[in-house]
Parts: C-alpha cells; sequence; structure tokens
C-alpha cells in the first residue's frame, strides 16, 4: 500500500507563510492584496492556477512577474523555516515501519519542494513526489495516476491524505480512497462532501485507520 500525502496544510505548517508571501508580493507589484481567506481557497493549486484564481485580471506577463514575486518572498532567507505538523513525523516513521510505501502530491513547484525537504533532510525519504509545474494541478486526477504508475501500485492499494478539496476530489477522480484532515485550509464540512473515509483531527489518528 502506498499512503500519498498532500504537504502545504497536511504535513507542513505552511499555510500562514504562503499568505504572507502572496501578500507581499502583490503589495511589491502594486496589486489588490489579498485577504487571508482568500488565499486560504488556492493552496494546494499549482502556482500558475492559483494566480489565475486570486488575480484573474492579469495578464500572462504579470501572472508571471506575480510569480517570481512571490516565489522571492516565500524563499527569502529571513523567513523561518516552515515545520511540520505536530505529530507528523513520528507518523511518517511509524508508516514506515509497517511497510507502507509514502509518496507526496503537491501543489508546490518542484524546486519548492525540493527545497523544503532538503531543509528537513527528508529528500530521499518518500518513495515518489509529483509537482504541479511537472503534471496537471489539482484536482486533476493525474499526479495520483502517474504516482501509481511510477510504484506498480492500484487505486485500491493507495490512499490520499489532504487538508483541501483539491485533494480529495482529485483522490476520487482517480479512484483513490482519501482522508482529510480538518486543521488545515478547507473545512470540515467542504471536506465531508468529498466522501473521505474520516476526516481527522491530528495526523497520528491516521495510524488507527491503516494496517
Amino acid at each position: 500500500m502506498i499512503v500519498i500525502f498532500d504537504w502545504d496544510g497536511t504535513l507542513c505548517d505552511s499555510v500562514e507563510a504562503i499568505v504572507a508571501s502572496m501578500q507581499a508580493a502583490a503589495a511589491e507589484l502594486e496589486l489588490p492584496v489579498p485577504e487571508p481567506a482568500s488565499v486560504h481557497e488556492i493552496v494546494g493549486l499549482g502556482l500558475s492556477q492559483a494566480l489565475g484564481q486570486l488575480f484573474p485580471q492579469l495578464q500572462e506577463t504579470g501572472r508571471q512577474q506575480l510569480a517570481a514575486a512571490y516565489s522571492r518572498h516565500y524563499a527569502a532567507p529571513e523567513r523561518a523555516a516552515t515545520p511540520l505538523f505536530p505529530g507528523a513525523m513520528e507518523t511518517l516513521m511509524a508508516l514506515r515501519g509497517r511497510g507502507l510505501e509514502l509518496a507526496v502530491a503537491t501543489g508546490k513547484s518542484r524546486r519548492g519542494l525540493d527545497r523544503v525537504l532538503a531543509s528537513l533532510d527528508l529528500s530521499a525519504f518518500f518513495e515518489a513526489t509529483r509537482c504541479a509545474d511537472e503534471t496537471h494541478s489539482k484536482p486533476h486526477p493525474r499526479m495520483l495516476q502517474e504516482i501509481l504508475a511510477e510504484r506498480g501500485k492500484s487505486p485500491a492499494e493507495a490512499i490520499m491524505v489532504g487538508d483541501s478539496e483539491y485533494d480529495l476530489a482529485m483522490a476520487r477522480e482517480a479512484g483513490v480512497s482519501s482522508v482529510g484532515v480538518s486543521y488545515g485550509v478547507h473545512a470540515r464540512e467542504r471536506l465531508a462532501g468529498h466522501a473521505p473515509l474520516a476526516i481527522i483531527d491530528e495526523l497520528p489518528q491516521l495510524l488507527d485507520l491503516l494496517p
């Protein structure tokens, strides 16, 4: 079995850093600064799709400038490293101890995911990873389909864990069971609309759901 995790808002406590970076980038380019709730709505999407939703008035050149500014602010040396959520590392280690494979399907860019995995000394920890800039963005099922093909797994041999509707919709489209986490960007009621196996309040509760 393979357990596939979203990154931001599920494993990594990075949502407020995303909000602050998006607001700083918008202010730098003299664009309307989005409210935190608006930024929460796009966490999980690829950056291009996220900017298109937040700033529909921008043309391609403007979106590229904003994307560069956002990435610069998010990766600024003075910004504190984004930590894993409490219990996340222990949960991942326990799953590995049970012989389960682990993967990540994220709206982050490849450069962004590789950077954060390296900072946490997790570069070789996951059997497979997929990022939004190298395949289709969520909620399209392609990320999961590619991970399953790479690892030789069927949809019945996988489970997706995420904090957003995009994660759970992607899983449903791929025929993969899902578990929602309530501490991320989308409310429990919205997650429940995608028929997850369960919605958990802390990541270690996942251990009670899996073999």
